[in-house]
This record gives C-alpha cells, sequence and structure tokens, in this order.
C-alpha cells in the first residue's frame, strides 16, 4: 500500500490526467481519470466538471487507502486519451 498519500493529508492530491468530453445522452459533461478505474464525474459547464471531478479524485484515493487498495502515481499524458 502507498502511504505517501496520508502522509500528505490528502492536502497535496496527485495531478492525473483527466478526460472530460459533452454526452448527449446525459446532458451534461463528463470528466474521467482514466488511471483510477470507476473515477469519473458530471456537471453542467466544464469548469464545473472538474470541480467535481477533483473532489471524485480526493474520495477515490481516500477510500483506496481505506482498503488497502494501491494508489497509482499519476503517469501524465496517456496516449489512448
Amino acid at each position: 500500500m502507498n502511504t505517501d498519500w496520508e502522509k500528505n493529508e490528502m492536502t497535496d492530491i496527485p495531478k492525473y490526467e483527466i478526460i472530460i468530453y459533452w454526452s448527449r445522452e446525459d446532458g451534461c459533461y463528463l470528466a474521467e481519470v482514466p488511471e483510477l478505474p470507476g473515477c469519473i464525474s458530471d456537471g453542467k459547464t466544464p469548469k464545473e466538471t472538474v470541480a467535481n471531478i477533483e473532489v471524485i479524485v480526493k474520495e477515490w484515493i481516500e477510500c483506496a487507502i481505506e482498503e488497502g487498495r494501491e494508489v497509482p502515481q499519476p503517469k501524465g499524458r496517456l496516449l489512448y486519451a
């Protein structure tokens, strides 16, 4: 388990790549973090969507730590995005 996140007390959230796109089906913007499975959020504007996904990333990491799962280090820009 990576305990670096616990030492930082979640004040320094890692910077993962975020993919934002308009979902016609959902009628809103969606944001996904490919490196964190299931980490997705939505919003009415791109700005709101980014703010929402930042909260979800923090919660994803906190949950992973509590469950003893590995928290991946950000890889930067991904080629498949």
